[in-house]
């Protein structure tokens, strides 16, 4: 998977628990009737478990009842030693991440959405506009749209919608490390680097980074070397 999961629509989406309790060796996680659904604040709590299908449960039900500002609990289990577990935090983050806490703000997110996916992006930049005038606060809408201006090359536009993101949520890994692609691009390698170190310390999980951030330093190198 590229280092810029910023543009990687399937990490939007909620991974499958079956899938993942499986993957983890172990049966399927007991249903609500059986042992009851956790509240907030039991699902947090579970995040630290011992047990590993203990934390995924924590996760899920986090991600199900929780808000934007939940994901912020879910960020530790990006460093979570069972890989899985990693990949499980990776996709609820980005579901809570989608939410804005407003049903009727939530519909048009996921028009946009749909838009976006199918490939009509000057409609769904109006979407995510429209969705930013009634609900600024929103920072997911900020980088949807980033994510559009990207993809029809307008930087400039992009990277003040990444602002905006960081504004809010001072750890998006999308939106750094979707800024330091733009700042790369722009032979920017020491914003660039800052940007992308930041994101790979919350986020360890692209197998890209350390590369790429070893590329960035040695591009500084040089044009130190230069302008001696």
């Amino acid at each position: 998977m590229p280092l810029f999961s910023w543009f990687a629509s399937r990490l939007w989406a909620l991974a499958g628990v079956p899938t993942l309790a499986l993957a983890l060796g172990t049966a399927a996680l007991p249903t609500a009737a059986q042992q009851g659904a956790l509240n907030r604040q039991q699902a947090l709590q579970a995040l630290n478990h011992a047990d590993p299908l203990r934390r995924l449960e924590g996760m899920v039900r986090l991600a199900d009842i929780g808000t934007a500002a939940d994901a912020d609990a879910l960020m530790p289990r990006l460093q979570d030693r069972d890989p899985t577990l990693r990949q499980a935090a990776l996709a609820m983050i980005w579901r809570l991440w989608g939410r804005s806490g407003d049903a009727a703000i939530d519909k048009l997110y996921e028009q946009g959405m749909g838009l976006m996916q199918s490939g009509n992006l000057p409609r769904a930049v109006a979407v995510f506009s429209g969705i930013i005038s009634q609900r600024p606060a929103f920072a997911e809408a900020w980088n949807k749209r980033a994510t559009l201006y990207y993809m029809l090359n307008q930087y400039d536009l992009s990277m003040k919608d990444c602002d905006e993101v960081l504004k809010r949520i001072p750890n998006h890994f999308g939106a750094l490390s979707g800024y330091a692609q733009m700042l790369a691009e722009r032979d920017q390698p020491e914003r660039a680097l800052d940007l992308l170190e930041r994101a790979y310390r919350v986020n360890p999980n692209s197998g890209n980074a350390e590369p790429l951030m070893d590329d960035l330093r040695r591009q500084i190198e040089a044009k130190r070397k230069k302008s001696t």
